[in-house]
Formats: structure tokens, sequence, C-alpha cells
């Protein structure tokens, strides 16, 4: 079901003033650098080699939180220990994020995965600056399930660019997405995000002494965002850097795009970065692995 059509939307979303904050002062157009576009594609294909290695070793019985800590210890290991945000591991009805009330239940927890689970990825390290956020769906078992949701995601991934290089606002590509998703059979589960998000901005940031800070997770189950993280949002405006249904504002630069599908008892999604210029919308990188073998 659609937003449109009364689906509730996300927490938070919708606020006549977040709403309003979205759109005021909406950041200024950025055209990405040649530089930059390099820096964030070595960026992203770190964050898939992380998510593509863990997921291989994902084993029935695991649990949400323990494949986020392999995450992050084989980010560490590959010297990228500071990030946008926490790695998120989501298993099957978790993946579709059903009857959500408040930010900690989106958390990874106890969960343990079943064989038949279909299961979501999803890390954001910082490489020199640049973020790498991406978002890979997977199972232990071959599901029909996830490849047919994984077909209207490729379709998706087409369409996106064009998208961006027409006449439509972001607000009305949001909406756009969600009609698609919603005529497809599927319900549109980034519409649950907290601020309904279908991408976010992503830029070159600084990083500091105290960029790595990680506070215990058990205790303090909503420090999921770096310190690096807190205070790109704080410079740019975090409600300004959303695409979600309120936005307005230029749609140069670069985003990390996250359509996400659920269907019967599943979640599914892809998150990889959109780079936007005049006249040009591209991926980053053509060579990720949410596109192979997808019959």
């Amino acid at each position: 079901m659609s937003v449109e059509s009364g689906m509730r939307p996300g927490l938070y979303a919708g606020h006549r003033f977040l709403g309003w904050l979205s759109g005021v002062n909406a950041s200024a157009a950025e055209r990405p650098r040649p530089v930059d576009v390099e820096g964030f594609r070595a960026a992203q294909r770190l964050a898939y080699d992380c998510v593509v290695a863990v997921g291989k070793e994902m084993q029935e019985g695991d649990s949400e939180l323990e494949v986020t800590e392999r995450l992050q210890a084989w980010l560490d290991a590959h010297g990228a220990p500071n990030f946008l945000h926490r790695p998120f591991a989501w298993f099957g009805e978790h993946s579709r994020f059903s009857g959500y009330d408040s930010f900690h239940d989106f958390h990874p927890g106890d969960r343990r995965l079943k064989a038949t689970d279909i299961a979501i990825l999803d890390v954001s390290p910082i490489v020199n600056g640049y973020i790498g956020d991406v978002g890979y769906t997977l199972s232990l078992s071959a599901s029909p399930a996830l490849r047919k949701a994984q077909r209207l995601l490729r379709e998706l991934r087409e369409e996106i660019p064009g998208l961006f290089m027409s006449s439509r606002s972001t607000a009305q590509i949001w909406q756009a997405v969600d009609r698609r998703i919603a005529d497809a059979g599927y319900t549109n589960c980034h519409a649950l995000y907290p601020l309904s998000v279908l991408g976010h901005r992503v830029y070159h940031v600084t990083e500091s002494k105290d960029s790595g800070l990680r506070l215990p997770l058990r205790r303090f189950g909503v420090n999921w965002f770096s310190a690096t993280a807190q205070r790109a949002f704080l410079s740019h405006g975090l409600f300004k850097e959303v695409l979600n249904p309120d936005h307005r504002g230029s749609k140069l630069g670069l985003w990390a795009i996250e359509p996400h599908v659920g269907g019967a008892g599943f979640g599914a999604k892809f998150e990889e970065i959109l780079v936007v210029e005049d006249g040009r919308a591209y991926w980053l990188d053509d060579e990720v692995p949410h596109l192979r073998n997808i019959a």
C-alpha cells in the first residue's frame, strides 16, 4: 500500500514542522568533482566487499547483533573503523519493518537467523573522508520470493536515474517510486524509516580523533551514528539532506539511494550512490553484487 493510499508514514515524517525544516534553505547545488566521485567509489566498493564477505559466512542461528559485530570487525581489519552509522542486520520479518513504534525497533537485536530467512545487511564505512553507504539483501537458501523482489529492485535501479534527469522534484521522485512499488504488489518499506527516506546526500567529511568513538550498544541503543556523522548533520542540516515526501531543493550532488520493498514476511533493498550532475544522472558503479545473477 502506498503512502498516498493511507499507509502510516515513517517515524516523525509528515510532521508539519519537520516537513517545513526539510525545505528551509535546502542545500545548495553541489556539483560532484571527479576526485570526489573516485573517492566515493572506493569507499562503496569496500562497503560491498564487507557485506558480501560477512554474508558468505552467515549461518543459521546467528543473531543480528553477532552479525553486526562481524561487519564492524571486518571494516576495522580493513582500515575503515569510522562510519556514518553502525552496521545494521535485519532478519526475516524484522527486515520488513512491520509494526515499528520507536527508533529502538530498528536496532539489530537477538533475533536468530533461520534457514529460510531473507536478511538485509547495511554498512556505511568512511574511507579517507568518503562515505560508502550500502545495503545488501541475501538468503541462506534459494528464495524465489527474494529473486522476484530483486527483479523489481533492478527495474527501479534502471528507472531512478531517469527520474532524477526529468523535471520532477525530489518529492515527486519519492512519490513515483512509491507508486511503482505499490503497483508491483509490494509495500514501500522505506516509507516506514525515520523521516521516510528514499535516500540521503553523502559528502566528503572531516574525520577527527573522536570519529570512531563508540558507546556500548546494549546500554546506549540509540547511539548508531558516529561523531563525524553528527557533526555533518549539524553542518548540513539533517532535515534538508534526506530525500523524502517533504524534501524541496536541488537534485544535484551525490545521493545514497535505498529503495526498500516488503513482501510476505520479508523485506529487500539495495543501497548505492547515485551521481547527479547537470544533464546527467548515473550510478557510481555498475560492478555491484546485487546485480549479479538476477534472471
